[in-house]
């Protein structure tokens, strides 16, 4: 058993040492002080300057003479000089930051001065005078910062979208994941299969001895397929988290001159469309990016749809329309009320419309939801992605009897009937749509960890592949071997999420898009 235990430790301090590998070299590649505007550039009442680095006291020494450092954490308004002439650039405050208690886990200082240019400018140029000190590159506070375990990959992905944040409940997905609520639930299950991949070791190393316990193969497959299910179930959501960091991609669709660009124009509350009385006015996709219920959401008007057209930009119009809407989560079916109504059935005038407009794939039952029984008919796509569908009732203002169309609102719950001319019915279309929204991305109220990235997605489904072969390859003893392997896989795969098995290519991929300063 002392070997067993043995074997276990030896993997345990391999695994660390194989990690920790990539963080020494960075530490000692980073020599330099580091030093950029943190709050961006441009008129303002406060600048922040941020510096980190092994020479980080220098810069509060030769630029605030100070003989000693100020108290950790605390505010102290000093007089900044130029190190080299002592003349005084500006009065602001000094805050020390000593490593490894602080943002990047080295020693660290912040500048908060007046944020004009030339102020700007005369404390940057002189912190370029103090020796070691340079520019730091876009993104290369965060990175030193992930270097020396301050932050895993999941969470740096999670400040870059707070960053970027642009709705409310974006904020609140990347606060989550900023703060480890991915990176604990990865780093769980990839302590999961570093605990069975010891276990695996330990079995083929001391297999024949006594000291291993006979159902130790039995156990490790019942947590291996356990955590198959789980990881499965955490893939099933979809794209909620990906949808709510990159944007809702939202079509509006119809024939032409039902009033397509109307309605882009007045849910956007802006003339972005031309909209005129003649038909085919929209040749090309137009796209928007919105904040709808406090997500965010990529709106596009289409050319209009119909099968009798022999223009060649026309034809190309709808070309592009009917690929937008195969690629879109939520799809906004305008339709010209003062010409279904009238019809004998609804369903048959929709049926009949969708089928005029080109989208084959798509039937009567995948597009309406049913108000009674709560019946949610859906479609999924090729690349089984979810839809959404809204049918709009456009210019109800010209319909004087409005109690068929009442009959089919009642019958229908993703039915909405609304005039973009007079914008009669539109809170009630940001209702519906805000709905759908949050079938696609989730409850802002109920936010837990998601998806958001599609390597994240990738990295994910090789693990369970490597996880099935693994449940294959153990059912013969004399494949164990093999077992281990896909074991060893599967693992690789969780720590390049989190950034513990990683490569300076996947670095240089999350890092790229970072502004300067951070």
């Amino acid at each position: 058993m002392h070997a067993c235990r043995r074997s276990i430790l030896n993997f345990y301090s391999v695994l660390t040492r194989s990690e920790c590998r990539i963080i020494k070299t960075a530490q000692n590649s980073s020599s330099s002080t580091i030093y950029a505007l943190s709050s961006g550039y441009g008129k303002c009442g406060v600048a922040v300057i941020r510096i980190s680095g092994p020479h980080s006291s220098d810069a509060v020494s030769k630029m605030a003479r100070m003989n000693s450092m100020p108290s950790p954490r605390r505010a102290v308004l000093r007089a900044f000089t130029d190190p080299e002439t002592g003349e005084i650039l500006d009065r602001g405050i000094l805050i020390w930051f000593p490593g490894p208690y602080s943002f990047t886990g080295e020693d660290s200082c912040e500048f908060q001065v007046h944020g004009g240019p030339a102020v700007i400018t005369a404390i940057l140029s002189g912190l370029g005078k103090l020796p070691g000190f340079r520019p730091a590159e876009p993104g290369e506070f965060t990175r030193r910062a992930f270097h020396l375990g301050k932050l895993d990959l999941t969470e740096v992905e999670g400040l870059a979208d707070l960053i970027d944040a642009e709705t409310e409940v974006q904020r609140r997905q990347a606060l989550l994941q900023m703060g480890g609520m991915l990176s604990n639930l990865y780093n769980n299950w990839r302590q999961m299969l570093v605990k069975n991949v010891a276990h695996v070791e330990a079995y083929i190393d001391f297999g024949e001895d006594e000291s291993i316990e006979d159902n130790v193969m039995t156990q490790i497959d019942d947590s291996v397929t356990q955590l198959i299910n789980i990881i499965k179930n955490h893939l099933s959501t979809g794209r909620c988290g990906e949808r709510l960091r990159d944007g809702v991609r939202t079509v509006i669709v119809g024939e032409p001159n039902v009033g397509k660009s109307s309605l882009l124009n007045a849910i956007c509350q802006r003339p972005a469309a031309i909209v005129t009385p003649f038909a085919g006015t929209t040749r090309d996709v137009i796209e928007l990016h919105l904040n709808i219920g406090g997500y965010p959401v990529l709106l596009t008007d289409t050319a209009g749809l119909h099968n009798a057209s022999r223009d060649e930009v026309e034809i190309e119009g709808m070309k592009r329309a009917r690929t937008a809407t195969d690629l879109a989560d939520l799809i906004l079916l305008v339709v010209d009320a003062t010409r279904c109504l009238p019809q004998n059935t609804f369903e048959t005038f929709l049926e009949n419309y969708v089928e005029n407009l080109g989208l084959r794939t798509v039937s009567l039952q995948h597009i309406l939801v049913n108000k009674f029984d709560g019946t949610d008919f859906r479609i999924t796509s090729s690349n089984d992605e979810l839809k959404q569908y809204v049918i709009i009732l456009n210019k109800i203002d010209l319909i004087e009897n409005l109690s068929n169309l009442h009959d089919i609102v009642n019958k229908y719950s993703n039915v909405v009937p609304v005039s973009c001319k007079t914008e009669d019915g539109f809170p009630h279309l940001f209702r519906i749509i805000t709905q759908h929204l949050i079938t696609l991305c989730g409850s802002p109220s109920h936010l837990h960890p998601t998806l958001t990235q599609a390597r994240h997605r990738h990295h994910l489904l090789e693990c369970v592949a490597s996880l099935e072969k693994y449940i294959e390859f153990s059912k013969n003893d004399n494949d164990i071997v093999f077992a281990a392997q896909q074991l060893r896989n599967a693992t690789r795969h969780i720590g390049k999420i989190t950034g513990c098995v990683s490569t300076e290519q996947i670095l240089d991929v999350i890092f790229k898009d970072f502004c300067i300063g951070k």
